[in-house]
């Protein structure tokens, strides 16, 4: 049975046949039938290793968080997700230092970067992707926009690898003063722009 609970770049949690890279959760989303009902139920949106100590869990549980399924690291981050500060420590540290050096300030908590997160995330009064918009240029590597064609795509090195599910299309190669929409959330965007590169799926 496929199961509605892989995300895609857009924030949108779709039936789809393929298990991802990682794996996370936003709270509970689901009803006892496992049909999603709502789009988020706490601010920690996290994203997490496939397995981590021989935890096991039944999917789509009733009254549980709903197990949610990422491609690779960078559509989890255009989603919102950000790292688990429990099975992904390594890479939690790494973003919250990357953090520091986009925005100065003492190491965040976690609840602090939640909060931060949430506000770029979700438009307000909805339950709607916040978007943005920006030069090709301008975006660091690991970034996710719409395309001209309005279809997902990962920016790596100036060319725009089409999103397709478990795997990436054929890449194209926009002008770099080409404005796009923008999907990662802007903190996310600063903390790569910071140094921390996400894995992507196109490094398989």
């Amino acid at each position: 049975m496929t199961r509605q609970n892989r995300v895609l770049p857009t924030g949108e949690i779709v039936a789809a046949p393929f298990r991802g890279t990682l794996f996370g959760n936003r709270g509970v989303l689901h009803d006892e039938a496992g049909r999603i009902r709502r789009a988020w139920g706490v601010r920690r949106w996290i994203a997490c290793l496939l397995v981590f100590r021989g935890r096991r869990r039944p999917v789509m549980q009733p009254g549980r968080y709903t197990g949610l399924f990422f491609c690779d690291e960078a559509s989890a981050f255009a989603a919102g997700h950000r790292p688990c500060a429990e099975c992904r420590r390594a890479d939690y540290e790494r973003f919250r230092d990357g953090w520091v050096t986009a925005f100065g300030g003492p190491r965040p908590s976690a609840d602090a970067m939640d909060a931060a997160l949430h506000a770029a995330r979700v438009v307000p009064g909805s339950t709607g992707q916040r978007r943005a918009a920006a030069a090709l240029a301008d975006l660091p590597d690991g970034a996710f926009v719409l395309d001209p064609e309005g279809a997902p795509a990962l920016v790596q090195a100036g060319w725009l690898h089409p999103y397709r599910l478990d795997h990436y299309g054929a890449p194209t190669r926009p002008s770099p003063g080409t404005v796009l929409t923008v999907l990662t959330p802007a903190p996310i965007l600063a903390v790569f722009a910071a140094g921390y590169g996400p894995g992507s799926a196109l490094r398989r």
